[in-house]
């Protein structure tokens, strides 16, 4: 589904990544880990297109990341969501749906069924100013779906949801995968990746340090928390 092959992104003499490989299978849930400033955002962005690589490329289903035709297979949900204060959830979802060439009654029903998977029914015609972190965080994972992506690109989409709407958001990717999704998540909540994913890359100064399925990982009594402690651990004081 998704290759890294290579991939180099410098800033000036900073290499915010720094020679990463890796392959996502289609249908596979990975995670993308490691500490602030080790250049997962980075990748991400470079996935998503949002940037170039200095060296290096990656590919969606051999399509290259960052044109029309491969952008038209992710589904985005950024870290930091905003919606703008003046507009509904329901009119936000609608505007998003213009963009997924989703228009008239087709709009309205993709919508509508939107908005009850992500548990917004009755909310939807508040003004967004209104809305809790939780529920303008639904809305965005609604918006990430809207458009029936074949990946799903996550940066902390359980940010701000309490554990009710944790277990909402597992469910949902969950379905997402069981349908032959992909997805890619972004997380420092290690313990909903271990419920979540299938496999792991942790990230340390622009570079892999450990790859490979959890159950692989992740040995005997040992939990994710101290397996990414340990790797990230070893790197620094190897410097």
């Amino acid at each position: 589904m998704i290759s890294f092959d290579n991939v180099t992104k410098r800033y000036a003499n900073l290499a915010a990544v720094d020679g990463v490989s890796y392959t996502v299978n289609k249908g596979e849930s990975f995670a993308l880990l490691g500490p602030n400033g080790a250049g997962k955002t980075t990748l991400v962005r470079l996935l998503l297109g949002f940037s170039r690589c200095t060296a290096g490329s990656i590919t969606i289903e051999g399509l290259p990341a960052g044109t029309a035709a491969s952008r038209r297979k992710v589904g985005y949900l950024a870290e930091i969501h905003r919606i703008p204060p003046y507009l509904s959830g329901l009119e936000y979802l609608m505007r998003h749906a213009a963009f997924c060439a989703l228009t008239g009654g087709r709009a309205k029903k993709t919508v509508g069924e939107i908005l009850e998977k992500v548990g917004m029914n009755g909310h939807e015609k508040k003004k967004a100013g209104q809305y809790s972190k939780g529920m303008t965080q639904r809305i965005g994972l609604g918006a990430a779906l809207l458009g029936h992506p074949e990946l799903l690109v996550l940066d902390e989409p359980v940010s701000g949801l309490d554990p009710l709407g944790m277990r909402d958001v597992r469910v949902l990717l969950e379905e997402f995968k069981n349908s032959g999704g992909t997805i890619i998540l972004n997380s420092h909540l290690l313990s909903e990746v271990e419920r979540i994913c299938d496999s792991v890359a942790i990230m340390n100064r622009g570079r892999i340090v450990v790859k490979g399925e959890l159950s692989r990982i992740v040995h005997g009594n040992e939990t994710l928390e101290e397996v990414f402690i340990r790797h990230v651990e070893d790197k620094i004081s190897a410097k």
